[in-house]
């Protein structure tokens, strides 16, 4: 093998070794409470919970800032910003997975997504569509 051929192996080993870097350096974290988020104050996590509707929601549209109040899976409640306009059928989400960083008041989220009820359990809810009636 010539010198040249080898240097040119070398540079695309380097470069496939820092690709399999830069993948491993992405968020593939896993998923946390409020109380691990707030032990890792300042990092970016993610939390799952649900919104509380016993608690103000509410949309400024002058800064276009949305907070409310989440419930994580252990039971604890924190209040969230989210510096979005407000998604369409918030309310009615059953789960909520925020992304964002904790402080000593609040989250701050700068993602939301949201899991919401089926459309086609609602439809077989309304057509009176049970599965016990089909015997």
């Amino acid at each position: 093998m010539k010198k040249s051929h080898i240097a040119i192996i070398v540079v695309i080993a380097l470069s496939v070794a820092w690709l399999i870097s830069r993948i491993g350096a992405n968020d593939f974290s896993t998923y946390q409470s409020f109380t691990g988020a707030e032990k890792n104050m300042g990092q970016q996590v993610k939390v799952i919970g649900s919104l509380d509707l016993n608690e103000e929601i509410s949309f400024d549209p002058n800064t276009i800032m949305l907070s409310f109040t989440c419930v994580d899976k252990d039971g604890r409640s924190s209040k969230v910003y989210l510096n979005k306009t407000k998604p369409q059928d918030f309310e009615r989400s059953e789960e909520i997975t925020l992304t964002g960083i904790a402080t000593d008041t609040a989250f701050i989220a700068s993602e939301i997504l949201m899991k919401c009820p089926s459309k086609y359990n609602e439809q077989n809810q309304m057509a009176g569509n049970n599965d016990s009636e089909a015997i």
